[in-house]
């Protein structure tokens, strides 16, 4: 493996006792879920500014279709 800050915080991990990789594993897997949420959040705020500004369509599969073919 390389010598990156990633392959170094591995080859550390590995080195803590096994009570404390859980400890951390469960740290930094609610950080990945927090992340995530904070991304969802900026996603969904964005469309409803898009839809408060009528940049948003709605329809059928049919006009979606349509809209994506050109027609």
């Amino acid at each position: 493996m390389r010598n990156t800050p990633l392959s170094k915080l591995i080859e550390e991990f590995g080195r803590l006792p096994l009570d404390e990789q859980e400890y951390a594993a469960d740290v930094l897997k609610k950080q990945v879920i927090e992340a995530r949420r904070e991304t969802i959040y900026r996603r969904a705020k964005a469309a409803l500014a898009n839809a408060k500004k009528g940049k948003v369509k709605s329809g059928t599969m049919k006009d979606l279709r349509k809209d994506l073919e050109g027609d």
